[in-house]
């Protein structure tokens, strides 16, 4: 019997939930790219945006060869993470010192036998193996032609998610010997968020002409409510239009969010399996509630937006407090943060959206828009100062706040933040 875990898959590949009629485009293009072959694949999007399903979707998992960006900070490091989900396995020595290395590396021969070849003595890449040894290797070059030979013939593409998390430095190395691999056949991939979609050029700019690119957005209300009829459908759940708009919103673009907002109905009202037929899902506004803060223990944001709240360190007189329609107060960084909290979810919030938003907060005065502007600076560097990523964006120029994360923004909504 299928459960409600199966359907809907926050954070996994959404087998009965897959919503792919706004994408036909961008398959098309993947595919054509890959056919065509010498060309880098490029992927941006917002973070939650399905950009890692759409790939897994398209070319299916067993064709790829995945590894994330988060914790690569060497060439050695990327090629060995292949290395290991290949299944090839490369002799090193193990020792605390990172100059002990005997200086080995492996290839498949045609017959998928393993050929060791002797690496010179330039350069070294250090890898960490499960029982914390430090593995040693030699001359990162050599693994590209590894890779290159192992690969060029086989029909495998090599998937760097979250390229943006790899040093600087070191997306200028893998940029260079991702040109040379391209070149020889191999099929390479990266995503990035979009503030980061052109890290790969900058590494490397002989690849602009060699890149194709597909952006991603975030979903729209009616895409996000086809995850919803899918999976309450393959459950026997009939649910009301109101539902599946109210999650749609609060989702604010997001499918995993909104597979995640889907899962906890299903927990919520007791439905972890397939309903007999006839099983009504109705919009309740205390349920909802309920589902939406067990959603938001998922995304937790709480050190983050605790720093946001408190603003910069105070230098001189305190800040100027100011008097709430409900009797509470606040500064200019609490009326701004409950901006954010506010209905309707907006991930995008303009100047005059904040001072319209502040000043109807308020009972009597409130912030002036230049007190406003800088808050919004300080807010999103501490913001992504904390979360080590840039998960908020203001634009002086434009003035305009945009959060960049939809489980930010879940999280200010529903996390209780300014409880007493």
């Amino acid at each position: 019997m299928l459960k409600a875990k199966d359907i809907f898959t926050p954070g996994g590949f959404p087998s009965y939930t897959f919503v792919n009629d706004h994408l036909t485009a961008k398959h098309q293009v993947l595919h054509d790219t890959i056919d065509t072959g010498t060309m880098l694949i490029s992927i941006s999007g917002p973070s939650k945006s399905g950009k890692t399903v759409f790939v897994e979707q398209s070319l299916g998992k067993e064709k790829i060869i995945q590894v994330t960006g988060a914790g690569i900070d060497s060439i050695g490091i990327l090629w060995t993470r292949i290395f290991d989900q290949l299944g090839i396995d490369i002799p090193t020595s193990r020792s605390s010192s990172a100059n002990s290395t005997n200086g080995f590396t492996v290839k498949l021969s045609a017959s998928g036998s393993l050929i060791f070849a002797k690496a010179g003595a330039e350069g070294s890449a250090s890898h960490q193996n499960a029982q914390g040894e430090t593995l040693t290797f030699d001359r990162p070059t050599d693994y590209l032609q590894i890779l290159i030979n192992t690969l060029k013939e086989l029909d495998f593409v090599i998937f760097i998610d979250d390229f943006h998390y790899i040093s600087r430095n070191t997306q200028t190395e893998i940029a260079r010997q991702i040109k040379e691999a391209i070149r020889q056949g191999v099929t390479f991939i990266v995503a990035s968020v979009p503030y980061h979609s052109d890290d790969v050029i900058r590494g490397n700019p002989d690849l602009r002409g060699r890149i194709v690119n597909i952006d991603f957005s975030y979903w729209n209300r009616e895409n996000l409510k086809k995850i919803a009829e899918l999976g309450f459908n393959a459950l026997g759940i009939k649910h009301d239009d109101q539902l599946s708009n109210s999650f749609a919103e609060q989702a604010a673009g997001s499918p995993q969010l909104m597979q995640q907002l889907c899962l906890n109905a299903c927990f919520e009202h007791d439905m972890r399996e397939q309903q007999p037929a006839g099983t009504n899902l109705l919009f309740a506004a205390n349920s909802f509630e309920n589902i939406c803060r067990r959603a938001v223990l998922s995304a937790d944001y709480s050190s983050t937006v605790e720093k946001m709240l408190e603003g910069p360190r105070v230098r001189g007189s305190d800040r100027i407090r100011y008097i709430l329609k409900d009797g509470q107060q606040g500064d200019v960084y609490s009326l701004i943060m409950r901006c954010l909290a506010n209905d309707p979810p907006r991930l995008t919030l303009r100047y005059d959206d904040l001072t319209a938003g502040v000043r109807a907060l308020c009972n009597g005065s409130s912030p002036s828009g230049s007190s406003i502007t800088g808050a919004c600076s300080h807010i999103a560097k501490i913001a992504n100062d904390s979360a080590n990523a840039n998960i908020i964006e203001w634009d002086n120029e434009s003035e305009v706040l945009n959060i960049r994360d939809p489980y930010l923004l879940f999280y200010i909504r529903w996390g209780d933040i300014f409880a007493n």
